[in-house]
């Protein structure tokens, strides 16, 4: 089994980068962006990140809810903005670092433009969540060698250009 360890960003910072994405968007105005839909967002970024550059994007632990894959840090950050979230009028985009953001921007582009609930169905099915979602067993991590296995055959978001 490969290790992946190395993290350049924080679940927490690469979630803002697409809260503040989709009010910058011009087909978008962030007016269907939830926790639930960020929550998804993590999921898919790290998991295409891990199949492209074999290291996750992001250090924080993805866990098999019954909603889906989810980063427990910023699900609790975010816990009481169920409704729209909204952008950081100071936010520094300089924080992520040029080629991480035209890959957050292709993530965007394959996945931003679905449902918080359409991206938490296609995430159920995943192997990934599918092979240890337990509801009688809480906080399940979800290891990222299985996410960077799941993604390998399927890492087909291009960066953003």
């Amino acid at each position: 089994m490969r290790t992946v360890t190395q993290a350049k960003y924080s679940a927490q910072q690469i979630a803002q980068w697409f809260i503040n994405w989709a009010y910058n968007d011009d087909d978008q105005d962030g007016d269907d962006l939830t926790n639930l839909k960020v929550q998804k967002l993590l999921y898919y970024a790290q998991g295409h990140y891990l199949a492209r550059y074999g290291k996750p994007l992001f250090s924080e632990p993805i866990q098999a809810w019954a909603h889906g894959p989810v980063v427990p840090e910023v699900y609790r950050e975010m816990k009481y903005s169920s409704d729209d979230l909204a952008p950081d009028s100071d936010y520094n985009w300089s924080l992520i670092d040029e080629d991480t953001a035209s890959f957050l921007a292709g993530i965007w582009d394959t996945y931003g433009q679905y449902s918080a609930w359409k991206l938490r169905n296609m995430s159920h099915d995943t192997a990934p969540w599918k092979d240890r979602f337990n509801p009688d067993q809480k906080s399940t991590v979800i290891p990222n060698e299985a996410i960077r296995q799941y993604f390998s055959g399927i890492d087909t978001v291009a960066s953003h250009q």
